[in-house]
């Protein structure tokens, strides 16, 4: 069976509504063979990064940067999945109230010197999630379900 990882840092209620519409696409009744692996930053490993078939990677934009907790799981991935020498498909998506693009250019830097290649471009989102913002996440997280699969 194919594997999902969403390594997500969601504290405010606009990243949980956009990890539930990334989580409801990934889940959808038509694509099977894939198992979702949802770890908070902080809690996700080493073993879940190298057992991953694709990653959605998930963060508000703190400062001007990707949350500290993501960077911090980059941290202990980065030489083991760089030492893989595994290309694993990813996407991201980022909140932030005002803007993302530093957090956006961060994890792009980090996955790119990991070999990883980014399966789409980001779902960005600044205040409050639209309807339009959580079908992107939808979308995303159906995608890279069948990313997963090889799809």
């Amino acid at each position: 069976m194919a594997r999902l990882l969403i390594v997500h840092h969601t504290v405010s209620p606009a990243t949980w509504e956009l990890l539930e519409a990334v989580l409801a696409g990934a889940r959808d009744d038509e694509i099977e063979g894939v198992e979702i692996v949802s770890r908070p930053a902080l809690a996700a490993s080493v073993s879940d990064a190298l057992t991953a078939d694709a990653v959605v990677l998930g963060t508000p934009a703190n400062i001007g940067y990707m949350s500290g907790a993501l960077k911090h799981w980059f941290d202990l991935v980065h030489y083991p999945a760089l030492s893989s020498g595994r290309t694993v498909p990813y996407a991201l998506y980022a909140h932030g109230n005002d803007d993302t693009t530093g957090a956006v250019r961060a994890v792009e830097a980090i996955t790119k010197g990991m070999g990883w290649v980014r399966h789409r471009p980001p779902v960005t989102v600044a205040g409050a999630p639209t309807a339009a913002d959580r079908d992107a996440c939808r979308e995303l997280g159906a995608v890279i379900a069948l990313a997963a699969l090889g799809m």
